[in-house]
């Protein structure tokens, strides 16, 4: 497979969106996105889950993961090998406290559930943190809105379309 070309203009193919969910096909469609979606039989819930399937790297996955600051939703886009160290997100968006969500307000605000849940396309707009470890990566993996779908992309288009911030949010390990 070769790497997408974020910068090449596409026609999107209707056909390859009939996997993902129907929000998510309507994402990329909006944003003239032609991506390969790739469906599995197996639940790719988990990063380790999508990489096995996929064959790549757990780096290479991006986990889409909601949290709550000071109540409000924000979204951080992290690789699927590392942690986020809440403390760090709290900082940098000068929260008093951060909190992962639950499952209802990850549905309220993304309109995924948790396991499906891509970096855009969502319900609503919310604050995007990006970890740069992403960048590390000439391909990226993400949920395409289902738990049995991804997608394949270059990480500066993801975090762009995400309309993330890139920032350092990464577990350090000791």
């Amino acid at each position: 497979m070769s790497t997408p070309d974020a910068t090449a203009p596409v026609t999107p193919d209707p056909e390859a969106a009939a996997e993902a969910h129907p929000r998510f096909a309507d994402a990329l469609r909006e944003l003239g996105l032609d991506v390969e979606i790739r469906r599995f039989p197996e639940a790719t819930r988990t990063a380790a889950e999508a990489a096995a399937a996929i064959g790549c790297d757990l780096s290479a996955i991006v986990k889409s993961l909601i949290f709550e600051a000071d109540g409000a939703p924000v979204l951080v886009l992290m690789d699927g090998s590392s942690r986020v160290d809440v403390e760090l997100v709290r900082r940098e968006l000068g929260a008093g406290k951060v909190k992962r969500a639950g499952a209802d307000l990850v549905r309220e605000t993304t309109g995924y559930a948790i396991g499906g849940v891509p970096p855009f396309g969502h319900r609503t707009k919310t604050r995007v943190l990006a970890d740069r470890g992403l960048l590390d990566h000439d391909v990226v993996w993400a949920a395409a809105g289902t738990p049995h779908t991804v997608f394949p992309l270059d990480p500066k288009t993801v975090i762009g379309h995400a309309g993330g911030t890139v920032v350092d949010v990464r577990e350090q390990t000791k």
